[in-house]
């Protein structure tokens, strides 16, 4: 261990599963001597979230639901007696209905596109806007996005909207909270196996397609991206803000 963020303390949303790149992240802070606070959404993920905060080391496990005021505007009351400062925040959240994914996106429902903006774009607002009184030594917050917000891909759809506006509002955000010392980026990592990617039609594909086009050859990990990660929360990256940083084998930079 490098204890590149020692003393630092770190609060992860959005961690679904140990195969997921939030859980990654927050495996890589750990590793790297910081304190990580996780929360989940609603009691059926109660239990499954305990046990890996468990296995992580976590300082805390509590309920954050994005989508409802009330749990954004009691996060400096649920973290404050504990952990007075935060330093670092990773905001892993996206969701958009199912078949607004499976269908063309001409054919996107109002209500689809509401939700989606609201719950993967709109939530890095909010969550920034609640942990920034705790964030009294500067920081860096970071969130996750993809390709698909500045390109069309194929079955991304209304998600590729949501991204693109959760790209903006990360730039917008760097400009609302640079005074402050507080630094926001994104990491578009390249498609990887999670359980979100499965809801991506045809995503064995896009594995293959990036695979053989992206300059390294090959796809890449959430070790990869949770470096990234570590980098962006540490002093090395205390330069960097209002950026996506692509971390995906360099498939990016290729044409056709």
């Amino acid at each position: 261990m490098s204890s590149l963020l020692q003393g630092k303390t770190a609060l992860v949303l959005g961690i679904a599963n140990k195969w997921s790149i939030a859980y990654a992240i927050a495996e890589a802070f750990r590793r790297e001597g910081a304190t990580v606070i996780l929360t989940y959404q609603g009691e059926r993920l109660q239990r499954s979230l305990e046990d890996i905060g468990q296995t992580l080391g976590a300082a805390k496990v509590f309920q954050c639901d994005v989508s409802k005021d009330d749990d954004l505007a009691n996060l400096v009351n649920t973290l404050g007696p504990e952990f007075p400062k935060i330093d670092i925040v990773v905001h892993s959240i996206a969701f958009a209905n199912g078949e607004d994914l499976s269908r063309p996106f001409v054919q996107t429902s109002r209500d689809g596109f509401k939700l989606a903006l609201e719950v993967s774009a709109w939530s890095l607002v909010g969550v920034a806007n609640a942990v920034r009184p705790l964030m009294t030594d500067g920081g860096s917050i970071m969130t996750l996005t993809y390709l698909g917000a500045q390109r069309v891909l194929e079955n991304y759809n209304v998600m590729g909207v949501a991204k693109a506006a959760l790209e903006s509002a990360t730039r917008y955000l760097a400009g609302d909270l640079g005074a402050a010392n507080i630094r926001v980026n994104a990491i578009s990592a390249g498609p990887i196996k999670t359980a979100a990617a499965r809801g991506i039609k045809d995503f064995s594909k896009i594995l293959d397609a990036v695979a053989a086009k992206a300059p390294l050859r090959r796809n890449c990990t959430t070790a990869e991206v949770a470096d990234t990660a570590v980098f962006l929360a540490s002093d090395l990256g205390r330069g960097v803000t209002g950026n996506t940083i692509f971390v995906d084998a360099g498939y990016q930079i290729m044409g056709l």
